[in-house]
């Protein structure tokens, strides 16, 4: 017979119990996470106390990111058929619930306001209270599935600059690190929908979504997240009047957009209705790093040694699927290249998705900051993602490994520009085809590209982009300097 029962203090786990067969070890098994757990066994019984935290990346110890866990009794007969299921608790920094086998994991919000009702009433109370505005950012990344990008970059520069400013972090649950000193609030809390509605300036890199309604007095700067090769909003392929009409909805809640370069200035303006407002060309932010840092500290954290060459593989999403594409086999791609492979998907595939594994493979989808694996990366293997337009900054080589361009070109998204005659590197259709590219080390073929690339899309990134957008907001008032 097995016992159940969640623990909060002094830290969220799960406690099993029993009298029967005991199992060696415990173990949770997520899509981007996994704990174990040793069995105590004495005259009594046997017990086993599963954390739900856990240290990823070398970083500190968090709860869990949400999502279902499978719980793996493993060396005793029967004992893993006998776990009963356990109601929802709420356990401070998370939510879960033992069901059929599994734990599920959420942020740690009161069930009351998972619904349309709760959430509305919230919006009501806070997004739409009257008052003053707090001398205050919020930032939201990716839909706070991490605190990264150009939010991040502009979140260190105003801790330097302003250290008095109150800083609010977005984040989908308490997995999500976020800077020294800021303040994490969860999506969809009581405190997120007051964040949000008495910061003076939000700060994000994708759609505010949730209905926000500007009040007097604040600002959104809208950083996007990427030069665009792919087309966006409003030149999409097909007109759909819904899909219109919300992109149009949503640029009216920026009040500033930020752009790498004057090419994605242009196309963004375009995308997105941003006509008549203010496009600040500066330059990424999160770019800064590239030239001013390197990637040594990320490589310990990954466990690579200095002399190993790291080869970074980033698609983009695709319209039509939900998890990474699977164009490469990592651990051959790993075996013949003589390489480790970091296998990076969007963030769009964070949640849907799981870990890829193999020989000299890691997966670094749930990595918290592209910008150190660029640093820590040898070479890039992409196709339409524009993290191209970053990694250019390191004057590092690049491949583009396409198989479906005909497809995304013709069918899916389309392009702005014809990427096969401007690519600054092997433009390939198959995995040999990648191999071979690689193992050539023919860079200089493509050097004329490189550069002609660089001036067009990198002239800005120069190391002190974050440093110019925050001299900006504190010139013209969008925060206090105190």
């Amino acid at each position: 017979m097995t016992d159940a029962r969640f623990h909060a203090d002094p830290a969220p786990s799960l406690v099993l119990s029993g009298t029967g067969p005991a199992p060696q070890r415990a173990r949770l098994d997520g899509p981007r996470a996994r704990v174990t757990a040793d069995v105590m066994v004495d005259d009594q019984g046997w017990k086993v106390e599963v954390p739900l935290h856990v240290a990823r990346w070398g970083g500190p110890d968090l709860p869990l990111p949400r999502g279902s866990y499978a719980l793996r009794l493993t060396g005793g007969a029967g004992a893993e058929d006998e776990v009963p299921d356990v109601a929802l608790s709420l356990l401070g920094s998370l939510r879960a619930e033992l069901r059929g086998g599994a734990v599920i994991v959420g942020p740690p919000i009161d069930p009351v306001y998972d619904s349309g009702e709760g959430q509305a009433a919230l919006e009501r109370r806070y997004a739409t209270r009257a008052g003053e505005l707090e001398n205050a950012v919020f930032f939201e990344s990716f839909y706070g599935r991490n605190a990264s990008c150009n939010p991040l970059a502009i979140d260190r520069e105003l801790a330097r600059q302003v250290p008095g400013v109150t800083r609010y972090w977005s984040v989908a649950d308490l997995s999500v690190v976020v800077p020294d000193g800021a303040v994490a609030v969860v999506e969809g809390s009581p405190e997120w929908w007051r964040a949000r509605g008495v910061s003076r300036l939000l700060i994000v890199n994708d759609w505010l979504r949730r209905r926000f309604a500007r009040r007097g007095g604040q600002v959104g700067l809208q950083t996007w997240h990427g030069t665009p090769l792919k087309r966006l909003a409003l030149h999409r392929p097909g007109f759909d009047p819904r899909r219109a009409a919300a992109v149009v909805r949503e640029s009216f809640r920026w009040d500033i957009l930020l752009a790498q370069n004057p090419y994605a200035a242009r196309v963004l303006r375009k995308a997105y209705a941003f006509l008549r407002r203010p496009v600040w060309v500066e330059g990424y932010p999160r770019n800064d790093v590239l030239v001013t840092g390197d990637g040594a500290a990320t490589r310990e954290a990954l466990g690579i040694a200095a002399d190993e060459r790291v080869i970074l593989y980033a698609p983009t999403w695709r319209d039509d699927r939900e998890e990474i594409v699977d164009f490469v086999d990592p651990a051959s791609l790993a075996a013949d290249t003589g390489s480790v492979v970091l296998v990076r998907g969007h963030s769009r595939t964070l949640q849907p998705g799981h870990d890829l594994a193999g020989p000299r493979v890691i997966d670094v989808t749930g990595f918290p900051d592209t910008s150190a694996l660029l640093l820590a990366a040898d070479a890039l293997v992409t196709d339409y993602s524009s993290v191209m337009f970053d990694f250019s900054v390191t004057g590092k080589p690049m491949y583009f490994l396409v198989p479906d361009m005909d497809h995304y070109r013709g069918t899916l998204r389309g392009f702005y520009f014809d990427l096969a005659a401007r690519a600054p590197g092997p433009v390939v259709r198959t995995q040999q085809e990648l191999i071979t590219a690689i193992t050539a080390e023919d860079a200089a073929v493509y050097a004329e590209k490189y550069e002609a690339w660089r001036r067009t899309f990198n002239a800005r990134d120069d190391g002190h982009a974050a440093e110019r957008v925050v001299h900006r907001i504190l010139d013209q008032g969008l925060i206090a300097r105190a």
